[in-house]
């Protein structure tokens, strides 16, 4: 029998390494579902909302290597954009298929058709119409190549006529090739790095995600140097760890003011594998050194003096032997205390009494990184859940933790959960999830119980929108349409056939935790927190401090007077943390 398109396209995914798809099948996707129904080897995941299946594959692809999701006409691929957005910017190798309408009905606004290339330009790094088959097979082969060479989305529309037609030869190369090369800088640039390192004593280390697979040679230099190591949330699980001497936490919203202060205070920061945005966190006083893979972030979002192109742990191999041991650790230790202080004030905030129904979320976080397993792979809403997640989810044995870190979506959590668990069916998957983000693609739970993937989503259900409420409060404004009514998420998880808690009451959460955690099968606990728990960044302007003031001035004004007492009384507990 001849192989058709769609036939092709499954053999291509296959020998790239892709291991399932998620999709919602129909109309012209159709082709492509009989071919994976035919041949065997692709698992087809059937999510109930096609973002819920890109944020999956970006998961997949952050763990693997390569995830792949496809969406059909019209409205189904255009459900892809923002997951893809958020694989893009991760730099997250996503082969994704936008099958269309008929290719002879393109450019008649015909039912359900869009300009599959104008779409998808802005969240891919190639994006490629097919017309005919040997261009469908054509770009199949250089979407994959592409995606993975280039660390982000590829993607390809495929008419669903042109899916089911004949395979006709193509002249790219039956499988995909993939390199990992050593990149470095040049000898002269070396040295003077080295010369740099050497020169000066008070000398701060800042890593990133791109530092990641160079723990054991940053290591090596934050020991030798005597230098405070810093470190982006992206970063923070591969450093952030008991058995770290050198850590300070992180800067930045969710940072920490002993990481703002040995960045601030030092002569000399490298910047390793990082392109963190948040520039107004970074000192302009010091010398800024950046190395990255990517020459195109370097000094882009900091005052670089120097910038070097190169991996990480390829770099630092190189560069080790160049740098002389330091004996004066002073500037290492005042940092190192500092940030013991911080990490103290973060357990009084656990300790803290709280009332019914206002269980504080830091003990939340606490407990799940006491007991989730060594090896967990957490991934965490954005807003106030990677606040938590950020101050007390430590790295252990073999942790990870992700989020939409670059692109700030919510309702990420629960969807990059499915992609871990199930590309990581041997590790334990934790996600950390907002009441806003979980209602938000409520639906898919039914792909977790369809699919019996074993999942444990703590809800932090503090009935409002946590980090707009405050952003607003800074900002002068009286917050508004920030509250939520939620539904019972313990039913909604039990007649979804997931094992649901409620926990009200601090006393229920250790318990109800551990039952969770042992529960074989996909579990979900809902722990009503304190919705007026704040997050309080390294430094603060009077500006913002004006603006909460004026904010809750206006509480009171607009007949809130409760309410305000409560911020207020809530709030205090987190101010020591700035002095």
């Amino acid at each position: 029998m001849p192989k058709n398109v769609s036939d092709v396209l499954v053999e291509t995914l296959v020998r790239a390494g892709v291991k399932r798809i998620y999709a919602v099948t129909g109309d012209s996707l159709n082709p492509v579902n009989d071919a994976v129904r035919r041949d065997g080897r692709l698992q087809w995941i059937h999510v109930r909302h096609e973002e819920t299946g890109a944020y999956a594959a970006s998961m997949d692809a952050e763990l693997n290597g390569i995830g792949c999701c496809m969406g059909s006409s019209g409205p189904g691929h255009v459900h892809l954009i923002n997951g893809l957005y958020d694989a893009n910017r991760s730099g997250n190798p996503v082969i994704a298929i936008a099958t269309t309408a008929p290719s002879d009905k393109l450019g008649t606004s015909y039912f359900q058709e869009t300009n599959v290339t104008k779409l998808f330009d802005d969240c891919s790094k190639f994006c490629f119409m097919a017309n005919t088959p040997q261009q469908a097979i054509q770009a199949f082969h250089n979407g994959i190549q592409e995606a993975i060479s280039r660390k982000g989305v590829a993607v390809v529309g495929l008419p669903g006529d042109v899916a089911a037609m004949q395979a006709s030869h193509s002249h790219s190369s039956s499988h995909n090739f993939y390199t990992n090369p050593q990149v470095l800088p040049v000898e002269s640039n070396l040295k003077e790095l080295a010369d740099l390192i050497n020169k000066y004593s008070k000398v701060m280390l800042y890593c990133g995600y791109g530092s990641r697979n160079a723990q054991q040679e940053v290591l090596e230099l934050a020991g030798k140097i005597k230098s405070p190591l810093g470190f982006t949330l992206r970063g923070k699980i591969f450093y952030d760890k008991e058995d770290n001497p050198y850590a300070v936490g992180l800067t930045g919203l969710l940072g920490a003011k002993s990481n703002f202060k040995a960045m601030h205070d030092a002569e000399l920061v490298l910047m390793l594998g990082t392109d963190f945005p948040y520039s107004e966190f970074l000192s302009e006083k010091n010398i800024m050194v950046q190395i990255d893979e990517k020459p195109e972030r370097l000094g882009r979002r900091c005052k670089a003096d120097y910038g070097y192109c190169g991996n990480i742990q390829a770099t630092l191999k190189a560069l080790l032997p160049l740098i002389e041991t330091k004996n004066d650790d002073r500037f290492l230790n005042k940092m190192t205390s500092l940030h013991k202080e911080v990490e103290k004030n973060y357990e009084s905030y656990i300790k803290g009494k709280s009332g019914k129904e206002k269980i504080h979320p830091e003990y939340v976080a606490c407990l799940v990184n006491e007991l989730a397993a060594d090896d967990a792979i957490f991934s965490v809403d954005t807003g106030m859940c990677a606040t938590w997640a950020a101050k007390y989810i430590k790295g252990k044995k073999n942790r990870y933790l992700t989020g939409s870190f670059n692109h700030g979506s919510m309702a990420n959590a629960m969807p990059m959960s499915i992609g871990a668990a199930l590309s990581h069916p041997e590790r334990q998957v934790v996600a950390l999830c907002g009441d806003g983000g979980i209602s938000m693609l409520l639906g898919d739970l039914m792909t977790i119980s369809q699919y019996r993937i074993p999942v444990k989503i703590i809800v932090f259900n503090n009935r409002t929108l946590g980090m707009v409420k405050l952003e607003m409060q800074v900002a002068g404004y009286l917050d508004w349409q920030t509250d939520m009514v939620n539904p019972d998420f313990e039913k909604v998880a039990e007649a979804m056939n997931i094992r649901g808690w409620t926990v009200k009451d601090t006393d229920q959460l250790e318990g109800t935790l551990k039952e969770a955690f042992v529960y074989d099968g996909p579990a979900m606990v809902s722990v009503f927190t304190d919705p007026n728990a704040l997050e309080m960044p390294p430094h603060i302007s009077a500006d913002q401090v004006k603006g909460f003031a004026t904010s809750m001035s206006k509480m009171i004004w607009d007949g809130r007077k409760g309410e305000a007492v409560d911020v207020a009384e809530s709030g205090l507990k987190y101010l020591r943390e700035l002095f």
